[in-house]
């Protein structure tokens, strides 16, 4: 006598793995907040970096600070330097060097513009934030002017003000509504 067939119930396909917000761009992998603080950030460019592998996991892995870093224009190229990238977890016997001066990838148009700001004086170049797109590293560098004390106390004071002002139109906006 045949068996009578059971309805199987398949199990379920598995959710793939989220994937790291870092990794896939929808997040920094690293700031550099002291520099709207410090800096009047005059113009921006998207630049690529010249990194080893376990450079690039470390980045993934959150290991990197912009804090003293700023950037150089030399005979028509353009580096990072004091760009800090701690060791890898998982690396072995080939690991990188965590403050060496990294290479800058840009257009060479864009090296001159950016050679021929720096050259004025006050101006220097400041990263201020590292990214990942389409799985490349890249920098986010500006050309910036240093402020003073009463630059800074005067960005605050208009932080504040335009603070003040948002929170009292949304207290009228309550009191109406």
């Amino acid at each position: 006598m045949p068996r009578p067939t059971t309805n199987l119930i398949p199990n379920p396909p598995k959710k793939p793995k989220p994937r790291d917000p870092v990794a896939s761009g929808e997040r920094d992998a690293a700031q550099n907040r002291q520099a709207g603080h410090n800096y009047f950030l005059l113009e921006k460019f998207e630049a690529g970096v010249v990194l080893r592998g376990t450079e690039v996991k470390s980045i993934r892995e959150g290991k990197a600070n912009l804090r003293d870093a700023y950037g150089l224009v030399k005979d028509g190229e353009a580096f990072l330097l004091n760009l800090h990238i701690g060791a890898y977890s998982h690396s072995g016997y080939s690991s990188h060097e965590e403050m060496r001066t990294r290479k800058l990838l840009l257009h060479g148009e864009e090296v001159r513009k950016l050679l021929g700001k720096v050259q004025q004086k006050g101006l220097t170049l400041i990263p201020t934030r590292l990214y990942f797109r389409n799985g490349r590293v890249k920098c986010e560098i500006a050309v910036a002017k240093g402020k003073q004390n009463w630059d800074k106390r005067e960005t605050e004071r208009r932080r504040e003000d335009d603070r003040d002002a948002r929170s009292a139109i949304a207290a009228s906006k309550r009191r109406n509504a």
